[in-house]
């Protein structure tokens, strides 16, 4: 019976046309039959004019990159490095190894890190956190194994997105491991949660194209028809990590049972950050607060709260201080009017939020945060009431404060407690108010 369970559902991994296997070569060309307009590529939406000379210095960046990893992976092994390297280089990896000693502090400035690591931040946070709660060691992890599917994840990302790239994905993976410290998550969660957390957090929105869900949709994508208009983007995120687990064989020592599991179980937690099921998730997060039923003994119940952890992970930005918050800020507006100009340029109606003559950035944070954040975390503040969410709430409501002196009369509406009724009768996802979530 098992055999039978585990064929059917590795089928449905192995024969989806998502998954994307690479060839020794290198990348076979995204897959675009069904789409009509062949002129967007959405791996190079948001590239911008490089300079030749930029070519050999990425090469240059690159073997950097890997010179700091040799120094890590020694350092890890607690064996002294011989033939030391640049003074300049391992300057930086210094200054990055201390800021990993404060990978827990919610003021943990993801931006710089990612300077300091050569734009491998998810790779050394994400290794660094499985290496700090002993997982590799308990899962008998292959260090190799693990720093390849690392690599190729942050590979995956497209870094020429100015929100949902590398950054984001290291980003929300800090914030995760935030939350699973909390007394309440840190005194029930196994390793297995713990491990499926961070799996989860880092590859979330992995080959996110830049764009959202209702664009694929009216411009025929693929994905769009593959997974049948629901839940597009997610399913995609889902089935590229499982093909990267898969690829690099990490859990290949495991008995196959156990790593169908840890496929299914990430699927569900990238599943949830869907932002067209916000309230359904909240709606059920409420009425477990209300009767007081979570039972963190329960396994059911541990990977729900798994779930809101990641679904406030993902669009926990307007949480962060004023000057984390107000970057990614910028960087979502950046890319939300970016896919309005595409939609403008291909005569297609502009996708809400997208169209940078009628919004601006602050009217799109202050209505992204009263209606999808500020609901998600009063709740998370109910479940888990301690200094981290209280901090939170805090940096919310002096961002909001932020934003609405830039917005007049956004500001004055706030004060007033009035809104427009148009906008009153709308749900959160038909706003697309949708900052950190894979469908923005």
């Amino acid at each position: 019976m098992l055999a039978v369970t585990n064929k059917t559902i590795k089928s449905s991994f192995v024969f989806t046309p998502d998954v994307r296997v690479r060839s020794q070569v290198g990348f076979e060309p995204e897959r675009r039959g069904s789409h009509p307009y062949l002129g967007v590529d959405f791996r190079t939406l948001h590239s911008r004019a490089e300079s030749a000379g930029s070519i050999p210095a990425r090469r240059i960046r690159r073997l950097f990159s890997f010179q700091r990893h040799l120094l890590s992976s020694r350092l890890l092994r607690g064996a002294p490095h011989l033939n030391p390297l640049h003074i300049l280089d391992e300057d930086y990896c210094g200054q990055a190894k201390c800021m990993l000693e404060k990978v827990g502090s919610w003021n943990f400035d993801i931006f710089l890190f990612d300077r300091l690591t050569n734009g491998n931040s998810l790779v050394f946070l994400t290794f660094h956190l499985l290496s700090q709660y002993g997982l590799i060691e308990l899962f008998q992890l292959d260090m190799v194994k693990v720093r390849r599917f690392l690599v190729l994840v942050q590979e995956d990302y497209h870094n020429q997105n100015p929100y949902h790239n590398a950054v984001h994905a290291a980003d929300v993976t800090q914030a995760m491991h935030c939350y699973l410290r909390e007394p309440k998550l840190a005194q029930s969660l196994t390793s297995f949660d713990i491990l499926l957390g961070l799996l989860a957090a880092a590859t979330h929105d992995l080959d996110h194209p830049g764009v959202n869900q209702p664009f694929l949709i009216k411009t025929n994508h693929y994905l769009a028809a593959l997974y049948r208009n629901t839940s597009v983007l997610e399913n995609h995120h889902w089935r590229s990590a499982v093909g990267l687990l898969r690829e690099t064989e990490l859990f290949s020592h495991l008995p196959a049972e156990d790593s169908l599991s840890i496929e299914r179980q990430l699927g569900s937690l990238i599943l949830a950050t869907d932002i067209s099921r916000q309230n359904e998730y909240l709606s059920r997060f409420r009425t477990h607060l209300d009767e007081n039923d979570l039972n963190l003994g329960n396994a059911s119940h541990r990977h729900f709260v798994l779930q809101m952890a990641l679904k406030c992970a993902d669009i926990c930005n307007p949480c962060r201080p004023w000057e984390l918050s107000k970057q990614w800020s910028e960087k979502v507006t950046e890319e939300f009017f970016h896919q309005g100009d595409i939609e403008k340029k291909l005569k297609l109606e502009i996708s809400p939020l997208c169209d940078s003559e009628a919004n601006t950035i602050a009217s799109v944070q202050i209505g992204f945060m009263t209606y999808v954040v500020e609901p998600l975390f009063a709740e998370w503040a109910r479940f888990s009431d301690t200094r981290l969410s209280q901090t939170m709430l805090g940096h919310l409501g002096l961002n909001k404060a932020s934003w609405s002196t830039m917005e007049p009369e956004a500001s004055g509406s706030s004060e007033d407690g009035e809104s427009d009724p148009a906008r009153s009768s709308e749900e959160p996802s038909s706003r697309a108010l949708t900052q950190g979530s894979p469908e923005s």
